[in-house]
């Protein structure tokens, strides 16, 4: 396999299936070297193996972060940090769907909030020095459509006064949604040059979908009927994701999502996001509570 080292890096969290996977093979075929960051070590190099039978002229290799441990979160990057000058793309995507009872993290969150975006939160701000050390680095956040049920709960951050799958689901796709606007306005403050963005896959058939849904028996049984007739593929899914970390035509701040009815399926085209997913004061509101929460401090060197 050769290495082009002077290729532009790429890092896709949970690339190991699903849209990680196929966002990470979207990547290799446009010249990226990528990082597949998987939680299982096994399936992590079992994806590798499969993404270099491809792109044998390709670098891609994978590195354990478990987004479920923050002590983990800075293993990896301590590690990425040793070996890499610069990074090009950080594509946030990992996460978890609708447990049915609430867990927590091995540092006391709620599990959905603690792995899909606090996680991501303290990643991204450790590795904010390659990032500028590249020459248009791009931030993206996958959220989901549904955000727009989403709301930030100050008051049970942490689901321990009531739980919620769901609840606690849209709420940590409203926080990444959040998330990338106000790194995009504290990029713009500091004169960072970073291009942070969003997208979401629309109802895309995974197996993170398939066992979310697991959690309330007779809306699993109705998905897996009507799935195949409103759905798109990983692969089709990903298109978004694709489009907010290359194309030419992102502007900071950008939302992607496809392009079909109630965008569930079809091509790449700037989505909808609600009004409390664009509301500044909100998300400085949950900045600062996820700093306090990760110990994440933003240096730029």
């Amino acid at each position: 396999m050769a290495t082009d080292h002077a290729a532009p890096l790429a890092i896709v969290t949970g690339a190991n299936t699903g849209l990680g996977f196929e966002t990470a093979r979207g990547l290799l075929a446009r010249g990226h070297r990528v990082i597949v960051a998987a939680r299982n070590p096994h399936k992590g190099r079992a994806a590798v193996e499969a993404l270099r039978a491809e792109f044998p002229e390709t670098a891609v290799r994978c590195e354990p972060l478990d987004l479920d441990s923050l002590a983990s979160v800075r293993d990896f990057a301590a590690r990425v940090r040793e070996h890499e000058g610069a990074l090009d793309v950080l594509v946030n995507n990992a996460g978890i769907l609708a447990p049915p009872t609430r867990e927590t993290t091995r540092d006391g969150f709620e599990r959905q909030l603690g792995v899909n975006y606090l996680g991501h939160f303290l990643l991204t701000s450790l590795l904010l020095p390659l990032l500028l050390a590249a020459p248009a680095p791009r931030v993206v956040q996958l959220s989901s459509l549904a955000h727009r049920g989403g709301r930030i709960d100050f008051d049970d951050l942490h689901g321990e006064g009531r739980y919620d799958p769901w609840r606690a689901y849209r709420q940590s796709k409203l926080a990444m949604l959040l998330f990338s606007q106000a790194l995009q306005r504290h990029s713009d403050a500091r004169g960072w040059g970073l291009l942070s963005v969003a997208a979401h896959p629309g109802l895309s058939r995974t197996a993170l979908f398939e066992h979310g849904v697991e959690s309330r028996a007779l809306v699993g049984s109705l998905f897996r009927l009507v799935m195949p007739l409103i759905s798109q593929s990983a692969a089709d899914g990903a298109r978004p994701v694709l489009h907010a970390a290359t194309a030419d035509d992102v502007r900071p701040g950008d939302y992607f999502g496809p392009a079909g009815p109630g965008e569930m399926r079809g091509a790449a085209k700037r989505a909808r996001a609600t009004a409390a997913a664009r509301d500044p004061a909100l998300a400085e509101r949950l900045w600062g509570v996820s700093c306090e929460a990760t110990g994440a401090t933003w240096n730029d060197a």
